[in-house]
């Protein structure tokens, strides 16, 4: 029972340093998008107001246009996969703990 408690956090344990190393990867493809939207964003919102468009009425315009808003989607996906990269963080955290009380609960009922 308890080497297969141990073997079961072991892999818990290798499933987080996965989930963390990913977590960088995510958050830098997230960062990455973040700026090149911004980018685009600005931009655009540049060139609309070059051409004279009203001020007032350029953020309605802005995120119409079909880079700005491909931008903004492409960013928006890649913050979504970092935050459930860091709640399966988050759950494999919380199935550690349970296994380690698990093993304190047997390795006190063996006293």
């Amino acid at each position: 029972m308890y080497g297969d408690l141990y073997n079961e956090l072991n892999q818990k344990q290798k499933e987080l340093d996965i989930s963390i190393k990913s977590l960088r990867k995510t958050g830098t493809e997230w960062a990455e998008a973040e700026r090149d939207y911004k980018i685009v964003l600005s931009n655009e919102v540049l060139r609309l107001r070059n051409e004279g468009m009203k001020v007032t009425i350029i953020p309605l315009v802005v995120y119409g246009i079909q880079e700005v808003a491909t931008k903004r989607y492409m960013r928006d996906m890649k913050e979504a996969v970092y935050n459930a990269n860091q709640e399966a963080i988050n759950s494999i955290k919380l199935q550690i703990r349970i296994i380690e009380n698990q093993l304190n609960r047997e390795w006190g009922a063996n006293k």
